[in-house]
């Protein structure tokens, strides 16, 4: 029988979209979330960037059981074993680090889940692989860019890439990532703005990524 791990990853393979957000207000968190969900993408990294996050979190959690069936709501900007247990705690069916640090990666894995270190330098990419870690987030990517990627996987030909900054919904954009050897790309504020915050653009969020989904499938 598979473990969390192992359906929490093969969703992320089929679906090759991993929208990121944080927001203080719980109203505009469960907005934001409806958005997503509408569009077809059933998984979503809510990042731990302010004092509410726990709180939130875990209301979202009791939230999705009864409004987002299959979705798939993981934790983000997670820095310490001490933050990574509170949110596993929480009810985290994924965690993902802005850095590598191999002693979450233990937690996460002893709790049957998926850890996603953030890596940048080949070093940083070893030490993820010698961790088990399967898939790790190129962080940030708008420094790098898909040429780096690719040499990155043909180094590392067993583990998958989560390029998280620098992507945007075009078809040149996401070709670039996908055929430089991404398995899923992070999506924040590029389409989730500060703006669409501002104005509530939730209809914006859900029709900019039903339009990241066509181009993924096209491409």
């Amino acid at each position: 029988m598979a473990n969390k791990a192992d359906i929490v990853i093969q969703q992320i393979k089929a679906q090759k979209l991993m929208p990121l957000f944080y927001h203080q207000d719980m109203e505009v968190c469960i907005s934001v979330i409806d958005s997503v969900y509408k569009s077809g993408i059933k998984q979503v990294e809510f990042t731990n960037r302010g004092e509410s996050a726990l709180n939130n979190f875990r209301e979202l959690i009791q939230v999705k059981e009864e409004r987002w069936p299959g979705l798939l709501l993981g934790i983000g900007t997670i820095k310490s074993k001490e933050e990574a247990q509170s949110f596993i705690s929480a009810g985290a069916d994924f965690i993902v680090c802005p850095g590598m640090n191999p002693e979450v990666g233990k937690l996460v894995h002893e709790a049957g889940l998926l850890w996603i270190p953030g890596c940048m330098t080949a070093t940083e990419f070893m030490l993820a692989e010698q961790n088990s870690a399967r898939l790790a987030k190129l962080f940030p990517g708008s420094l790098v860019g898909p040429s780096y990627l690719k040499g990155m996987r043909e180094i590392f030909p067993k583990l998958m890439f989560m390029p998280t900054g620098g992507v945007e919904v075009t078809e040149e954009n996401l070709s670039a990532w996908f055929k430089a050897g991404a398995t899923v790309v992070g999506l924040g504020s590029k389409v989730i703005s500060a703006e669409d915050f501002a104005t509530k653009n939730y209809i914006g969020i859900e029709n900019k990524l039903k339009i990241a989904v066509e181009l993924i499938k096209k491409i």
